[in-house]
């Protein structure tokens, strides 16, 4: 008697599901668990995982609110006439509702989607019996599964801090987009860049409190100018400060106590605390022991060679992967690559490399490939040419919006026709101007090749086939005209 699947997938999210469904496409027979363990303060959502649910989705259309707010007051320099403009408020219930209404309908798209795909869905809690075996147990009573391949794909949670009220108190980013009422004055802890910049956009204090460094990984040029971007726009920050303490107070606000570097202590008072401090992959309660499967040294991360195991037969995708990117794109397009080489004789095998990705702050931050540090690092300073540019967004210029961080830059290399290793950009739209770039980073761009690229005009993306100052150089690099 054979395995009962060819394939199952436990969890739900990007990876699995995308797995799942192009091996179901080759005649795979697929079943998917999926089950999310409500937050300590008791939020849950459907299938889809993190990115749908409580990640990029949700967080995209809140930054989409702030954007908006801003583009208001931009409206009336343009001569749009707001007779209430003074009286412009947001309402955080209606969009609250508006996010969370969406994301049920993709919820629901895609159960629909894996039944049409003939993949069977499983809401329950996967756990390895054996190396052949994962067990659950459902609404409908316990199951074993037995498969030819298994693959993880459990994504991770964040984690709170080891400090008094941190659990009881404080709330993460599985609870911030579904809370019934306005968080109001919010303190971020750590690295949540994103939610901070929204949540001040939609007209809340924020503040966000850092303990090392802000955007850890990414250029630090970029990430200081990201930080001076923020402060001008209100968020207030807390430098090299850990939190020591949460208590509730009699009027329902935290009272947060916390130390800076010296160890002088502060505190203040808040009606929303929210950890940003990092995310732990949930393979700690697949009990992969088990199946055989061993851990990176960091005790929850899977080392794989080309998304194997050190079990041939079980696979990883995702944000369970040791030091790959934590990127929905990069889990989607790696499963199906997995699934096309068991079930479709490819040989095709994901490229972690030179993946693009944007930060979402309030003046958006969008790069790919190498910082100027890994690229100095890797190659040596005397190797590498940075091209830099600040530049003038032409609808920043009739509101008269701060064009201070609007700033660009190349990294390549030195000689001869001058491989690009890096491109980092801040301003509007990030996202969309850094991705076409990628494309081009993927095909060898040269320096050579992006100042022989005609740009249009006038578009914040042509910047970057205007660049021609050198780091080297000392020459300044701001813009002289705009036409010309």
């Amino acid at each position: 008697d054979g395995p009962e699947y060819d394939l199952v997938v436990i969890g739900g999210g990007s990876g699995g599901l995308a797995a799942a469904k192009e091996a179901a496409a080759y005649g795979a027979k697929v079943a998917v668990l999926d089950y999310v363990t409500p937050t300590p303060k008791g939020t849950k959502w459907g299938l889809g995982g993190t990115c749908v649910n409580v990640g990029c989705i949700p967080k995209k259309l809140m930054h989409q609110a702030a954007l908006l707010g801003e583009a208001i007051h931009d409206a009336q320099s343009y001569g749009w006439q707001l007779p209430q403009a003074e009286n412009i408020r947001h309402d955080w219930e209606s969009l609250r509702q508006a996010v969370q209404n969406h994301i049920k309908s993709v919820n629901w798209v895609t159960r629909v989607d894996l039944r049409d795909k003939k993949v069977e869905y499983i809401n329950g809690l996967g756990v390895f019996k054996d190396p052949r075996t994962v067990h659950t147990v459902t609404k409908q009573g316990e199951r074993t599964l037995t498969s030819k391949y298994f693959l993880i794909a459990v994504g991770g949670r964040p984690r709170y801090p080891d400090i008094p009220g941190a659990i009881e108190y404080g709330i993460t980013s599985d609870d911030i987009f579904s809370l019934e009422k306005s968080p109001g004055k919010t303190l971020v802890v750590d690295i949540g860049l994103e939610c901070a910049g929204f949540l001040r956009g939609l007209g809340l204090d924020a503040t966000v409190m850092v303990r090392s460094v802000v955007l850890r990984g990414f250029d630090q040029q970029m990430a200081k100018l990201i930080s001076e971007a923020m402060v001008e726009k209100g968020v207030k920050f807390l430098h090299k400060c850990i939190p020591k303490s949460i208590e509730k107070l009699s009027d329902n606000r935290l009272l947060v106590k916390w130390e800076n570097e010296t160890g002088v202590e502060f505190s203040d008072q808040f009606d929303t605390v929210m950890f940003a401090i990092g995310r732990k992959a949930l393979t700690r309660e697949l009990q992969l022991d088990k199946a055989g499967v061993n851990v990176a040294e960091d005790g929850e991360k899977i080392a794989v060679v080309n998304e194997q195991t050190n079990v041939p037969h079980i696979f990883a995708v995702g944000d369970v992967l040791h030091k790959k990117p934590e990127l929905t794109p990069v889990a989607i397009h790696a499963g199906r690559l997995l699934s096309r080489r068991l079930f479709a004789n490819s040989r095709i095998e994901m490229d972690y490399d030179n993946v693009a990705t944007t930060v979402f702050s309030p003046l958006e931050y969008g790069c790919v490939g190498l910082s100027e540090e890994t690229a100095i690092q890797r190659f040596g300073e005397d190797n590498i040419e940075v091209y830099h540019a600040y530049y003038k967004p032409t609808e920043f210029f009739i509101p008269q919006r701060s064009i201070a961080q609007c700033y660009l830059k190349v990294v390549a290399k030195r000689e001869s026709q001058q491989q690009v290793l890096g491109m980092h950009f801040i301003g509007p739209q990030a996202g969309e101007v850094i991705q076409g770039f990628a494309a081009a980073l993927k095909c060898g761009l040269t320096v050579n090749a992006l100042m022989n690229t005609v740009g249009i005009h006038p578009t914040i993306a042509e910047e970057f086939t205007r660049v021609n100052i050198t780091k080297r150089s000392g020459k300044d690099p701001n813009p002289a005209s705009c036409c010309s």
